[in-house]
C-alpha cells in the first residue's frame, strides 16, 4: 500500500497522506512519497492547484515515534533526517501554483510544519493543531519556528510554540492560521469553494504573486531554517530531550532540568 496517493479532480491534484492505521504519522517512507508526489504536481502543467489532505480520522499526528527514538539515540543524524523532510515540505511553498491544506481531526508537530509551508489552510472547526515539540525538549525545526510568526504574528507564535499550545479550527481562523473553517462534514465543500475562487484567477499571475509575497513576508527564511537546525542540534544533545523522549515513550510527564 502506498503511503501517499494522488487523485486528480480536473486541474486540481489531491495529495493524500495514506497511513490511517497510524494516524498518518510521518515516517521516512511517507516523506519520500510526499516529496515525489509534490514534485510531480509542481512539474505537471495540467495541475493548477494542489490540495493536501489526510486519509482516516485525522490529517496527521506528526512525526512517527520511531523518528523521535532515532534522534534520541543518534543526534548526529539530525541534519540528515531533517534535510529530507524539509526538502519535501518546502515544495509546497516553492511551486508556482497554490497549495491548500485541508485539515481534519488533528495536525500536530511536523504535520503542522507541513501545512505551514502550504499557501492556505482550510480547517474543520473541531480539528486540533499545534507545535508540541517543547514538551519533549525540542523545537519545531522543519520550518515551524520560521514560518509561524509570518502567518499569525510573533506574539501568538511564541505562545503556541513556547507553551506547546493546541488550538481548534475556530481559534485558528480567529488568529489567521486558518483561512477558512467549517463543520467537519462541510470541510470538503469549503475547500472546493476556495479552490474554485483560485481557479477563477489567471494561473500565471497567481503563481508569480505567491512567490513575491513569500519573499516579502519571509526574506530571511533560509537563514532562520539554518538557525533552527543549529538550535535543534543543541536541544537533541540535552538532558531535557533525553528525559522528554523517555517520558514520551513511557506516557508520563517529563521532569526537565534545563541543561
Amino acid at each position: 500500500m502506498s503511503l501517499v496517493i494522488t487523485e486528480d479532480r480536473g486541474p486540481v491534484r489531491h495529495v493524500v497522506l495514506n497511513r490511517p492505521d497510524k494516524r498518518n504519522a510521518i515516517n521516512g517512507e511517507l516523506v519520500v512519497g510526499l516529496h515525489e508526489a509534490l514534485r510531480a504536481a509542481a512539474a505537471d502543467s495540467a495541475v493548477r492547484c494542489v490540495v493536501l489532505r489526510g486519509e482516516g480520522a485525522m490529517f496527521s499526528s506528526g512525526m512517527d515515534f520511531g523518528s523521535l527514538s532515532d534522534l534520541a539515540s543518534r543526534p548526529d543524524r539530525l541534519r540528515e533526517l531533517r534535510g529530507a523532510i524539509l526538502a519535501a515540505w518546502n515544495l509546497c511553498e516553492e511551486m508556482t501554483k497554490p497549495t491548500i491544506a485541508q485539515i481534519h481531526g488533528g495536525c500536530i508537530g511536523g504535520a503542522m510544519e507541513l501545512v505551514l509551508a502550504c499557501d492556505l489552510r482550510v480547517m474543520a472547526a473541531d480539528a486540533l493543531i499545534g507545535l508540541v515539540e517543547t514538551r519533549v525538549g525540542l523545537i519545531p525545526d522543519v520550518g515551524g519556528s520560521s514560518r509561524l510568526p509570518a502567518v499569525i504574528g510573533l506574539g501568538r507564535a511564541k505562545e503556541m510554540i513556547m507553551a506547546s499550545r493546541l488550538i481548534d479550527g475556530t481559534e485558528a481562523e480567529r488568529i489567521g492560521l486558518a483561512n477558512r473553517v467549517a463543520p467537519a462534514d462541510e470541510l470538503e465543500a469549503a475547500t472546493e469553494t476556495l479552490v474554485d475562487e483560485l481557479l477563477a484567477c489567471a494561473p500565471l499571475a497567481v503563481g508569480l504573486v505567491k512567490r513575491v509575497m513569500d519573499a516579502a513576508a519571509k526574506p530571511a527564511l533560509a537563514a532562520t531554517l539554518e538557525q533552527e537546525a543549529m538550535v535543534q542540534e543543541r536541544c537533541a544533545r540535552s538532558e531535557d530531550f533525553t528525559e522528554g523522549a523517555a517520558a514520551f515513550a513511557e506516557k508520563r510527564q517529563p521532569t526537565f532540568s534545563g541543561r
